[in-house]
């Protein structure tokens, strides 16, 4: 029997949810996607994705943050060009290759979109939303710090989603192959993949508070797996954190005149990994009917950044915005000029990778895990 396999990316996602990020030219997604072959005839109806900046499709252009991109030069090869939506890339974000990739439609919108259509819920969305991470100082920082502002919660958004998807049932609004039977069925094969990148908050606190805050991070994103196991997810994939001190950024305020990587940082990410790779095997005999696989994404993107060539890259240590040092949100804005040559960079602000990038590390992590799913 055909298991229904909706896509869910936390960097954490909803129902069979890869990390797949595949390299296009603007508006030609489909043509240069590669259909993944999921086994045992699976098919995957929707596409859902949580996490931060990595993944956001535009969520934050309708929260109150300073976490903000929704202005040129972001979106420089979207579209038809100079096409800023929100998404912290010049192009694509993982979010819309993996929907491309599982054949489910070529962009993934944000599910804070007022003109979301039935159809966009029924194939899925982007509950993801920059700087919105598990260390609550996290979202206040993003949030300008305001006490009476209350913190984007992207899981109470996926509850508002079933609630809005049997209302659509009961009402008759949906197609009868969407009964409460398939959605309940739906929701059983949700695939989360959980992250955490929020890097200038994070991996700040960990150096400084050590083992205690990492250890406290650890509970918080078990308690979220527990909870996205509650509604539903069985099959939930855990992205790690990345080589975080080799991003543009790390290196310009903590690598030195050399600008060299930050050791610290990296040790820190590290540390991280260990544990919560640990965590998610303990986790696992927990819960015998779901699957939940450790994503490893420090390994691909540092051996990116130490040898760009291998991938074609030319430039790993600065952005390709302005000077490349620390240009990221509002500071990489209208008034700077950015590199002619986006596709020979890894990163495209100094956080963010360029789409290009994210194809490759996005297809590394799936291709090495996408069995372990099932």
């Amino acid at each position: 029997m055909n298991h229904i396999n909706t896509m869910f990316f936390f960097e954490v996602p909803f129902s069979k949810l890869f990390l797949v990020v595949l390299w296009s030219f603007s508006t030609v997604i489909i043509s240069l996607v590669n259909v993944v072959s999921l086994p045992n005839n699976n098919s995957v109806p929707a596409v859902f994705v949580f996490g931060d900046s990595i993944v956001d499709t535009g969520n934050n252009n309708y929260i109150k943050t300073i976490a903000k991109c929704d202005f040129r030069p972001y979106g420089k090869d979207f579209g038809e060009g100079n096409q800023p939506t929100g998404r912290f890339s010049n192009g694509l974000v993982p979010s819309d290759f993996i929907a491309a990739k599982f054949e489910v439609k070529k962009l993934l919108p944000p599910y804070l979109d007022p003109k979301l259509k039935r159809e966009d819920l029924l194939t899925g969305v982007s509950f993801a939303s920059g700087a919105n991470g598990y260390d609550p100082l996290t979202s206040k920082i993003a949030v300008n710090n305001c006490s009476h502002l209350k913190p984007y919660n992207q899981l109470e958004k996926f509850k508002e989603y079933i609630k809005k998807i049997q209302g659509m049932v009961m009402s008759r609004e949906v197609e009868d192959d969407y009964n409460l039977d398939k959605l309940s069925r739906m929701l059983e094969e949700v695939k989360f993949l959980p992250s955490l990148k929020d890097k200038l908050t994070f991996l700040g606190e960990i150096e400084k508070k050590g083992y205690a805050f990492r250890d406290a991070i650890i509970l918080i994103k078990k308690n979220k797996m527990q909870e996205l196991h509650g509604v539903g997810a069985r099959r939930i994939g855990i992205l790690g954190l990345p080589n975080v001190g080799c991003v543009p950024f790390e290196r310009t305020i903590r690598g030195g005149l050399k600008r060299t990587c930050s050791d610290a940082d990296n040790q820190a990410a590290m540390l991280f990994n260990n544990k919560l790779s640990s965590q998610i095997d303990i986790l696992g005999k927990n819960f015998p009917d779901a699957r939940l696989v450790y994503l490893d994404i420090y390994n691909a993107l540092s051996d990116m950044t130490q040898n760009p060539s291998k991938y074609g890259f030319e430039v790993a240590d600065k952005g390709c915005c302005g000077t490349g040092d620390i240009e990221v949100g509002f500071l990489c804005n209208p008034a700077l000029k950015i590199c002619s040559n986006r596709s020979s960079y890894v990163f495209w602000d100094s956080f963010h990778p360029t789409e290009r990038a994210y194809n490759i590390l996005s297809s590394e992590v799936l291709d090495k895990n996408i069995n372990k799913f099932f």
